[in-house]
């Protein structure tokens, strides 16, 4: 194999791998903001509030750690 096809190989893999981080990131964030959102529903529920006060605060918090895991993961493979 000469080296033109070694490079060409190795970019090939690169972006399949980076494809694959950023597939997971984006799964890892659904997942997050949906365990947030049903577990703040699940506790209205249990607690009997009239407004969905844990729903809201729950759902928000999620969103800024999913972000913040995020930006911490993306930040990783920049330096990589």
């Amino acid at each position: 194999m000469n080296q033109k096809n070694k490079k060409d190989l190795k970019e090939t893999k690169d972006g399949v791998n980076n494809f694959i981080r950023f597939s997971t990131i984006a799964f890892e964030m659904g997942i997050i903001i949906a365990a947030g959102t049903f577990g703040g529903s699940w506790l209205d529920d249990y607690f009997k509030f009239e407004k969905p006060i844990l729903t809201i605060v729950l759902s928000l918090f999620s969103i800024f750690a999913s972000l913040y895991l995020v930006i911490k993961q993306v930040n990783n493979v920049n330096k990589s």
